[in-house]
């Protein structure tokens, strides 16, 4: 018998996976998801394997009736966009910082060893050197990535008194399989996806020269099953990466390859919000928890278009231009 296991945001992109690969090896598996950006349908096939339990972070109740009885928490609830947080920067801020105090709150009084907190790159911002070290002083230029550092804050200073250890794993521009291509703030990969496979030009929002460091999801995954059972990581914080930059136009170009189609590109004005250069440093991930990315952009954007699209992947390398 397995672990048992609670997931915050577990119907979510990133939480579903995790939570398929908890059930894979044979944990029980609670799921805490109010769904309101999270899809009942991605756990469909898992529904006689896991118990989801709809409820608020923002309610400590319902957070510790999900707690209760767990070993770990993998927590992943939160509203995931710098774009969304503009729009909504309370509504984005009490659901990471207070939902993150409910949890750990819920997670002392019911005894649990560790919680794994998802954090983000957006908490770097853009000052300092590149590739960014878990030491660099954050600088976060969005009421989400403001949120982010606050919710690793609430972590840092919650130890002792019983409290579970704490772990803050922060993703860079994670893609994969059952990212959601239709929302406002989609992602960029899923959005350039839907784009070019029906025939529309891609959005860039500036120059298309901004660099990310994206990780496929699988290897997110991975850094948390690592995470949580590492020794002597107490109160740490990971970067969580593919380990290489890359700009938006050489992701639309791979888009591009796999689809065999030329990707036409409409600029639009630089968002707010949004940093100029993200890039890891996985040199304390790769000592301390073992963690080393497996999949590359290339290598991750084959099954992520297969997921998304009917289209045949021909790997004829096309043209980038300019829409008009």
């Amino acid at each position: 018998m397995g672990l048992k296991v609670l997931v915050t945001g577990g119907a979510g992109f990133i939480g579903s996976h995790i939570v398929r690969r908890l059930a894979e090896r044979g944990d029980r598996v609670r799921v805490l998801d109010d769904l309101s950006t999270g899809r009942r349908d991605r756990l469909e096939a898992l529904e006689a394997e896991v118990e989801l339990v709809e409820g608020d972070l923002r309610s400590f109740e319902a957070v510790r009736r999900a707690v209760s009885g767990c070993d770990l928490v993998f927590h992943q609830g939160a509203l995931p966009s710098v774009p969304r947080s503009l729009d909504d920067p309370l509504g984005t801020t009490a659901i990471i910082v207070e939902g993150t105090l409910n949890v750990l709150r819920a997670a002392r009084d019911e005894g649990v060893r560790r919680v794994l907190l998802a954090s983000s790159s957006s908490v770097y911002g853009d000052a300092g050197e590149l590739p960014r070290v878990e030491s660099a002083r954050p600088a976060p230029i969005s009421p989400y990535a403001r949120a982010k550092l606050a919710a690793e804050g609430v972590c840092a200073g919650f130890g002792g008194n019983g409290a579970p250890e704490t772990v803050v794993l922060r993703y860079f521009n994670v893609f994969g399989p059952g990212q959601d291509p239709h929302s406002t703030y989609a992602a960029v990969v899923p959005r350039f996806i839907s784009a070019l496979a029906a025939g529309e030009p891609l959005a860039v929002y500036g120059d298309g020269r901004q660099s990310r460091d994206f990780t496929y999801v699988a290897d997110v995954v991975e850094a948390n099953l690592l995470a949580a059972v590492a020794q002597d990581v107490n109160g740490a914080v990971f970067n969580v990466s593919g380990g290489r930059a890359r700009t938006v136009l050489e992701l639309a170009e791979a888009i591009g390859v796999h689809l065999g189609r030329a990707s036409r590109l409409r600029h639009l004005p630089a968002r707010p919000g949004e940093v100029r250069h993200s890039w890891a440093d996985l040199t304390e991930s790769r000592r301390r928890l073992g963690y080393e990315p497996q999949t590359t952009l290339e290598d991750g954007l084959g099954p992520t278009i297969e997921a998304m699209t009917d289209v045949s992947l021909t790997g004829v390398r096309p043209s980038v231009t300019t829409a008009g």
